[in-house]
């Protein structure tokens, strides 16, 4: 099987990831610190436990594996943190994709999947948004992806190197087959909220209703994680088959409110649970929807779990059928394994 380097497989997309490549035949060799990561994710390939800023074990690792390319994924992504400590984004997520780079080029790697985020957009002047959109990211996380595509850029027309960048909207779903799913410590991503909610823990908080939508409450374009992990293998193939640089959007083209969100997990659990109203959080968007035509185009990609209620059912389903994985999962992330 051919080695494939994961930056960050030991996270949610990450781990999704690692499992889809290893089905389309490649190897998996994930490297993660595990500072943020779930070592029980880690299910398919070897796991190398380093920093991203060390490049003398990152050159250790590469000669050791000799991957074909790197799909990268290793990033902190909360944007409340990235306004509170902006220079350990910078740190973490720049620096540490400076370092990789440099390792990669040393040792001959020249092909990288690269984990970007609709965060570079901003406040979206037209919706859908497309990948000529102008960049104007609103906080720190964003603006570090933003400069990580420039990097990947400059680097591209400096030295042998070819990268896809996959600019991906709302991440939502867990593994279809109960495998692996979400579990972030602190959690900040709506759904796994809202359905620990509806498991019973507590209320759940709709941060502004006032916004320029058709309820008043924020839009959000929810793409599956399978969908995900499906597109960075094809994108990895893409590139291993000679593809020029580019960048697209992963998303469904289909914006959901965090109304509806609430009314889709209502349903899908058969529980109710309070919710309240609060205000707006700085910085967001009213709506973020891509438009995914470029990827259709240019990797034969389209999602196959696009409705919202199959993505809420996948993630209520590991975190109920699966509930031993789920906790033993979320266990090993609070305490720090």
């Amino acid at each position: 099987m051919t080695p494939i380097l994961v930056t960050g497989g030991a996270g949610f997309i990450g781990s999704h990831t690692c499992k889809a490549l290893r089905t389309a035949g490649f190897d998996p060799i994930s490297y993660d610190s595990l500072m943020r990561g779930n070592q029980e994710a880690v299910q398919w390939g070897a796991l190398e436990i380093g920093a991203l800023a060390d490049g003398a074990r990152l050159r250790e690792v590469l000669t050791r594996y000799r991957p074909a390319a790197v799909v990268h994924f290793a990033a902190f992504a909360y944007v409340g943190e990235s306004n509170a400590d902006p220079l350990l984004y910078y740190q973490n997520n720049v620096g540490g994709t400076v370092a990789l780079l440099d390792a990669m080029r040393d040792c001959g790697v020249g092909k990288i999947v690269f984990s970007s985020s609709c965060a570079v957009y901003g406040v979206p002047a037209i919706v859908p948004i497309d990948e000529d959109a102008r960049f104007a990211p609103v906080n720190p996380y964003g603006a570090t992806k933003m400069f990580c595509e420039q990097i990947l850029k400059d680097c591209a027309a400096a030295f042998p190197l070819n990268f896809i960048a996959l600019r991906y909207f709302n991440a939502a779903g867990a593994d279809p087959d109960g495998d692996i799913g979400e579990c972030h410590v602190p959690e900040t991503h709506a759904i796994p909220l809202l359905l620990e909610a509806a498991a019973g823990g507590r209320g759940f908080t709709i941060f502004g209703n006032d916004y320029p939508t058709a309820d008043g409450t924020c839009v959000r374009d929810y793409v599956h994680v399978a969908d995900l992990a499906d597109a960075h293998v094809r994108a990895l193939r893409a590139l291993l088959d000679g593809a020029d640089s580019m960048a697209l959007n992963l998303g469904t083209g289909r914006g959901w409110s965090v109304r509806e969100l609430v009314a889709t997990v209502r349903e899908v659990t058969g529980r109710d649970f309070p919710v309240q109203f609060g205000p707006r959080r700085p910085g967001d968007p009213p709506a973020l929807v891509a438009d995914p035509a470029r990827a259709r185009e240019k990797l034969g990609w389209r999602p196959l779990f696009s409705e919202l209620a199959t993505q809420v059912s996948h993630a209520w389903a590991w975190r109920q059928g699966g509930g031993k994985a789920w906790k033993r999962m979320c266990d090993s992330r609070q305490s720090g394994v």
